[in-house]
């Protein structure tokens, strides 16, 4: 029994890509990009090790570069602690396991370190693989808060809800993770969206190194939580930005869209820190006419692009200042 699974990279479109606010956000599934996960039965359990696993280097300066782009771990640390949540979901739900050992491997071609959330794919990948394997059903709303307590509780990793739901979902999704409704049901209210109703849309990411995810952060959820009005305010208006984005898919409106992606990254950057090699990939996507904003914490850009001409310019002028353009995949 050869069992193979996989998770595709995601873009947050609207909202605030950290989520973890009690906010409002739309992400959308990138198939140009996925993480895959194999798994056949085997006398023991075993975690294949993969390239980027390797403590074998070329030179002082390939090891600080991978470690500069992978920090100290790859994957593996990543399917071990998936296997060991997996385990105490199904103790917890007291789902007996069999005896069953098997070896499990992954691959992913994600690109690292530019906020297409290529970690938690490899974790979404492992757990379809283990529930397939298993034979075990885990509902889908209750999914992503496994995924994302395998990042935050296992290894520290500080991230959100809204990647993890979309890699389980799939296609686009609207997400309201209103706390009365978090706090009642333990998860938000998810809601799928036709991916028909997307307009053009491109995505750029920056091909030089990238740091190590969850490492670069600032005050912003500290000032939230003890209540300082200009970020409690400013996070609101990022939420309503993802309600009116919802709106405006569902009625065609491109233009709104447009300017609604330009606001969600301007409010952004009135409480978060933009760093310049940041920055220089949302004014090099404006300056071409193109809406702009991250798809995530840093590191790559989403927007609405009107005519091919356009498309052609964002090419061009991105690849000056070393970053890739893509027209995401969803459907």
């Amino acid at each position: 029994m050869l069992i193979e699974t996989r998770a595709y990279a995601r873009a947050g479109l609207l909202g605030n890509p950290s989520d973890g606010f009690f906010g409002k956000t739309i992400a959308i599934s990138v198939r140009n990009f996925g993480a895959s996960v194999t798994l056949y039965p085997s006398p023991e359990l075993h975690i294949e090790a993969q390239l980027q696993d390797s403590n074998i280097f070329r030179s002082i300066f390939h090891l600080r570069d991978a470690v500069g782009t992978l920090g100290y771990h790859g994957g593996v640390p990543l399917i071990k602690a998936a296997i060991k949540k997996f385990a105490e979901y199904c103790e917890q739900q007291q789902i007996r396991l069999p005896n069953q050992n098997f070896s499990i491997r992954y691959k992913t071609s994600i690109p690292r370190q530019v906020g297409l959330s290529g970690s938690s794919a490899i974790i979404v990948a492992t757990f379809r693989a283990l529930m397939q394997f298993y034979n075990v059903e885990i509902p889908q709303p209750v999914l992503p808060n496994l995924v994302l307590a395998t990042e935050t509780d296992e290894l520290g990793i500080a991230a959100g809800l809204q990647d993890r739901v979309i890699q389980c979902y799939e296609g686009c999704v609207y997400m309201d993770f209103d706390q009365a409704t978090m706090e009642r049901q333990g998860y938000g209210q998810y809601q799928p969206l036709d991916p028909r109703l997307l307009p053009k849309l491109y995505i750029a990411y920056n091909t030089e190194l990238g740091k190590q995810s969850g490492r670069v952060h600032n005050d912003v959820r500290a000032r939230w939580q003890k209540g300082e009005e200009k970020v409690v305010q400013t996070m609101r208006n990022i939420a309503n930005v993802a309600h009116e984005g919802r709106e405006a898919l569902l009625r065609h409106d491109t233009d709104s869209l447009h300017g609604l992606i330009n606001r969600n990254f301007d409010l952004r950057r009135e409480i978060y820190a933009i760093s310049e090699r940041n920055l220089s990939l949302i004014e090099t996507a404006r300056g071409c006419g193109a809406s702009a904003s991250f798809t995530g914490s840093g590191g790559s850009i989403i927007g609405v692009y009107h005519n091919d001409a356009m498309l052609n310019r964002l090419f061009v002028e991105l690849k000056k200042i070393n970053a890739r353009v893509i027209k995401p995949y969803v459907v």
